[in-house]
């Protein structure tokens, strides 16, 4: 099972964010390892790691964006997630929420097959959904539809990288990953792709490791902090690569030849989990 086939996000939790060198990343992991058991998506993939995909919608001023780098202590984020470019698997249409300290996720699994028209302003229905019957998900695309229509939001960047992460066995309440070359490129349109073709690396070979808790700090995340020397960073993905690279990269339009090598590059990845996917080289 991949992990978009199961819905393991707490509604509410905490996320310290930390910058480490790959070799502190390698000291870091067995020290975790001590603690955590690998999550069983990572332990199904032979370097750990599994991809994963973001196609994030924003305003045409890149308003979600500006409160990110405007530090407002409340905002939010709206990202289709998925782990694959294949017609047939699922995608979840996410709201991402940052009250204060706090994140707060809404979470709505959505068959790809009705992207386009949920994207086009199309009102959400049962049937677009993985589980018919499923209120929560539907409220949850409902609040993300409503989200897309006051803002006039459409797709603007697409981010891939590999996670690698651990949790306490059945019950993800204390959660640690590693996320590794994270690519970002200007997407506008509805294609889930598994890779864009010039992709921005956006914080070069650093890992980003995430401590995400749901109650209390567990005691052993600081003695990791400290023993490591982590230093909290932030480390907002959508937000860093326009940051990196300008406004007017994520806003550019596409030209047709712009249009044509991106759908012939999405042809050249069919698939995500061979060694020979470039996220994997």
């Amino acid at each position: 099972m991949h992990p978009h086939m199961q819905d393991r996000l707490q509604d509410q939790r905490y996320e310290l964010k930390y910058w480490l060198e790959e070799s502190q990343a390698l000291r870091v992991r067995q020290f975790v390892q001590s603690q955590l058991t690998l999550d069983e998506f990572s332990a199904r993939q032979p370097d750990l790691s599994y991809p994963t995909l973001s196609l994030y919608l924003d305003s045409g001023g890149l308003e979600t964006y500006w409160h990110t780098i405007s530090g407002n202590k409340n905002r939010y984020k709206l990202r289709l997630r998925y782990y694959d470019d294949q017609p047939h698997t699922p995608v979840f249409f996410e709201i991402k929420r940052r009250e204060n300290n706090v994140i707060l996720k809404q979470r709505a699994g959505v068959k790809k097959s009705a992207v386009r028209v949920l994207l086009a302003g199309h009102l959400p229905a049962p049937e677009y959904l993985l589980n018919p019957h499923d209120a929560e998900g539907m409220f949850a695309l409902q609040q993300f539809c409503h989200h897309v229509q006051e803002l006039r939001a459409g797709p603007k960047m697409h981010i891939a990288y590999v996670r690698e992460a651990y949790e306490n066995p059945g019950d993800n309440s204390v959660r640690v990953t590693f996320d590794r070359r994270v690519e970002s490129a200007p997407h506008h349109h509805d294609a889930l792709v598994a890779r864009s073709p010039s992709p921005h690396l956006v914080f070069g070979r650093t890992v980003i490791l995430e401590l995400k808790y749901t109650g209390r700090f567990p005691n052993w995340f600081r003695e990791l902090v400290q023993t490591f020397n982590c230093m909290q960073e932030g480390a907002a993905k959508f937000a860093a690569g326009i940051y990196e690279k300008g406004q007017q990269w994520a806003l550019q339009p596409h030209s047709p030849e712009r249009l044509l090598e991106e759908f012939l590059s999405a042809e050249k990845f069919p698939g995500l989990f061979g060694s020979s996917h470039p996220l994997f080289a």
